[in-house]
């Protein structure tokens, strides 16, 4: 681990934190919501925000997935995911759903004020981000997909998600 310079979860608490947060909702799979946190740690992510019937720590199918993540990245069960929207509207984010829906914008070309804090919402597995929800939020976002199938896994769309937010809040920290 020494030479992968990874941090310890002391280290991981005191770092700075990519102002990003995630919001996972009426998410099914343990599995998923594991290698979310996971996908979490990775990227510095200040919080994760489990809304719903989304499964929460401690359970030994999430740890089986995140591998100790849900022991560094901060998390928080919000039950009713409008009045979530609306604390993290109030403080400053804005909200991005990831979902193939009318109107949405490719992942890569979405931009966003410099330093601005985000909120990535991703929902049900099978039913996707709620309609409700997709108009609230200040866009809507999608993975570009080129074969026949045009769905990822939660958890992989998250990684997509998560690493392209992350570039693109580097080069704006660069600018």
């Amino acid at each position: 681990m020494e030479e992968l310079g990874r941090k310890s979860v002391d280290e991981f608490h005191a770092a700075d934190k990519s102002p990003m947060v995630v919001v996972l909702d009426n998410v099914r799979s343990m599995h998923n919501v594991g290698s979310v946190f996971r996908s979490a740690d990775a990227f510095l992510v200040e919080a994760i925000y489990l809304c719903g019937y989304t499964p929460c720590p401690p359970h030994r199918d999430i740890h089986k997935t995140a591998l100790g993540a849900t022991e560094t990245v901060q998390w928080k069960y919000e039950p009713d995911i409008a009045i979530l929207m609306q604390q993290l509207k109030e403080a400053g984010y804005l909200l991005f759903a990831v979902e193939q829906a009318e109107g949405s914008v490719p992942l890569h070309q979405i931009s966003f004020p410099t330093l601005r804090k985000i909120a990535l919402i991703f929902g049900n597995e099978v039913e996707g981000v709620q309609a409700g929800v997709i108009a609230q939020c200040d866009a809507c976002v999608e993975i570009p997909q080129l074969g026949m199938k045009h769905s990822l896994n939660i958890s992989v769309a998250a990684g997509i998600a998560l690493w392209e937010m992350h570039k693109k809040q580097q080069l704006e920290r660069r600018v």
